[in-house]
């Protein structure tokens, strides 16, 4: 008999939870999850919270509005902008409900309510407004020519001595603000605008300026806001954003330790470097960082979900013509899926860390803030690219009926592409980090990779080997090419690099996973977890085994006896499978909007209208 999800074995008291399924979720989302995650969690099982793909565009960018301002209604929105871990929550939740929404929510919260609560306060700018949501906030900093390098930015914001504002102004077309949500939709609006400061014509850098762009009767004067061209996934209102010779008052430039001005044009910092100014203006982008990884997870966690349940109660015709079996029976149907649950666990384990890390960071520790921010920029670009992956094997495993967007697969698979360019383009950030590790010391790891792959401290340890053979090989490729041309050096490590910025990623993800193994008490959670991080971690090494085996760390006796370890781990997860989708929370009312995540299915389409005259080719 295959099982229900949220069920229980026959032996289990009546209306008793699930031992192993309560033990799992208090590790997926903590001994707080009441309060982290409780309140959005409460929002899947509301219908109006959901995406609603039928409607027409106007009407769906609309109904995320209101959905913001749903949100507002259920929180304090100073404590939610001021806390990593709620902050990241919403994002986990609200990401498969309806990907519009995870965008405004993280601008208003995050880049822009967030930026205001960082720098220093003024009494002429007050933040009840945006409390409220009478103004809309957006953040407006990367530039049509420049994305990734904004520290080159162009548009300027020049100080006035004499009557003590600023102009701001857009220099010509390539300096326009790209993206920002800055239409009329959703009613007033102002933005967190990065210019760069000018004083009697001296650059100070870019810094942020707080900027109302309009009103309940329309766009400002001076300010131009052109929609841009429709992109796929949830619609928001992109657009294209210039100044014509904007005013703004002195309060309008937000200020702290990277700088401040005084009345009378003497600016001061603590910093000398430029860009190091900026970064520390724009630190909000960090944290959105861990936001956009949330909403990877949430719906990679989703789209798993959906899919296993739905390959539970899907039958095939079986060995016999007289036996129809559960699509999940077959192991090229059910393997793909398990390796998948494998990654998720790792993709949360990591997130989690990489959270707990940036929160709880020494701000006066420059070398702690360094390291929080490079797992924070390495966990986003793998889970966010793990993510993209998961969705597609998801919809595949589905057939058509993972095509149809009202089950929330596919429209969740063109979403998460934002995820893996927003808050800094993935590959970007990536070859930042790559290029910081070539610089790092970087021992070789301490104890021995022999032993049996059955045993999860081997295993992690040659991960962690994987990445340092990596580094070594960058280095040498960057000493070996030609002195004198610092890109064609870099061209020549890059590769290597990244690559070891990819081992990295596994290698925390591993530990993470392994961590909560060890913490699990209860008997049937910690097997299931120990086998998904046997399953995680020996493709993470087969993909390796050419690195590793080159070097003597894996001998083919060794790599022999792997695929066997990972089938056998697999057969047995497959058996957990349910449980291990039941710890992912999801509320069976977030399930009953999804058909295909249901027994039946197949009368879902029953009451939807019939089309009747249709001419084909009219």
């Amino acid at each position: 008999m295959i099982p229900i999800p949220g069920t229980r074995s026959a032996d289990a008291e009546p209306g008793t939870p699930d031992p192993a399924v309560t033990e799992l979720r208090h590790l997926l989302f903590g001994a707080d999850r009441a309060q982290v995650h409780g309140p959005w969690q409460e929002l899947a099982t509301d219908p109006s919270m959901h995406r609603q793909h039928e409607t027409d565009l106007s009407d769906q960018l609309d109904a995320s509005y209101r959905r913001l301002r749903r949100l507002n209604r259920i929180t304090d929105p100073f404590e939610l902008s001021r806390d990593p871990y709620r902050l990241t929550a919403l994002h986990e939740w609200t990401g498969p409900l309806d990907g519009a929404l995870t965008v405004l929510a993280g601008i208003h919260y995050n880049l822009f309510l967030g930026s205001l609560l960082d720098h220093d306060p003024h009494p002429k700018r007050p933040l009840t407004e945006y409390a409220a949501m009478d103004r809309i906030g957006t953040f407006l900093c990367t530039e049509l020519a420049h994305g990734n390098d904004a520290t080159a930015l162009e548009t300027t914001a020049a100080y006035d001595q004499a009557d003590r504002t600023f102009t701001l102004h857009t220099p010509h077309g390539g300096a326009r603000k790209f993206m920002p949500n800055t239409s009329l939709a959703g009613g007033p609006k102002s933005a967190v605008v990065a210019a760069r400061l000018l004083v009697e014509g001296r650059d100070h850098g870019v810094f942020l300026f707080l900027v109302p762009l309009a009103d309940h009767r329309g766009t400002l004067p001076g300010i131009t806001v052109r929609p841009l061209p429709l992109r796929p996934g949830s619609p928001v209102d992109h657009c294209l954003t210039s100044f014509d010779q904007v005013r703004l008052p002195y309060e309008a430039l937000l200020t702290g330790e990277q700088g401040r001005l005084a009345d009378d044009g003497t600016f001061t910092s603590a910093m000398g470097s430029k860009r190091k100014r900026f970064l520390t203006g724009i630190g909000r982008v960090t944290l959105g960082k861990l936001c956009m990884s949330a909403s990877g997870i949430g719906v990679a966690r989703a789209a798993l979900a959906t899919a296993v349940r739905y390959a539970h109660h899907r039958r095939v015709t079986g060995a016999r013509p007289d036996r129809r079996v559960p699509v999940w029976a077959h192991r090229t149907h059910h393997g793909p899926l398990v390796e998948g649950l494998a990654t998720a666990y790792a993709m949360t384990a990591l997130h989690r860390v990489a959270t707990a890390r940036w929160a709880e960071r020494d701000r006066t520790d420059p070398e702690a803030v360094t390291v929080a921010e490079r797992q924070v920029a390495v966990a986003k670009g793998w889970i966010t690219w793990q993510a993209r992956a998961l969705l597609i094997e998801c919809r595949e495993r589905c057939g058509a009926q993972g095509l149809l967007p009202v089950n929330g697969i596919v429209s969740a698979a063109i979403d998460v592409e934002g995820t893996i360019t927003a808050e800094g383009d993935n590959l970007a950030l990536w070859a930042k980090t790559g290029a910081e590790l070539l610089l790092d010391r970087d021992p070789p790891p301490a104890g021995a990779t022999e032993g049996s792959l059955s045993d999860p401290a081997v295993r992690q340890r040659l991960l962690q080997t994987a990445e340092h053979l990596l580094l070594v090989r960058a280095r040498a490729r960057l000493r070996e090419a030609p002195a004198g041309d610092g890109l064609r050096r870099w061209n020549a490590a890059a590769p290597a690099a990244l690559d070891a910025v990819t081992a990295r990623a596994e290698h925390q993800a591993g530990a993470a996973l392994l961590a909560w193994a060890v913490r699990a008490t209860d008997p049937q959670a910690r097997a299931a977890l120990l086998d998904l991080h046997l399953v995680f971690t020996l493709r993470r090494l087969q993909a390796r085994s050419g690195t590793l085996h080159g070097e003597r760390h894996l001998t083919a006796a060794r790599l022999d006896e792997l695929p066997d370890l990972i089938e056998q781990a697999i057969a047995r997860l497959a058996d957990q499978s349910l449980t291990l989708v039941d710890a992912f929370d999801l509320p069976e009312r977030f399930f009953a909007l999804r058909p295909i995540a249901n027994a039946d299915y197949q009368e879902a389409f029953e009451d939807a209208p019939a089309h009747g005259g249709l001419t084909v080719g009219a």
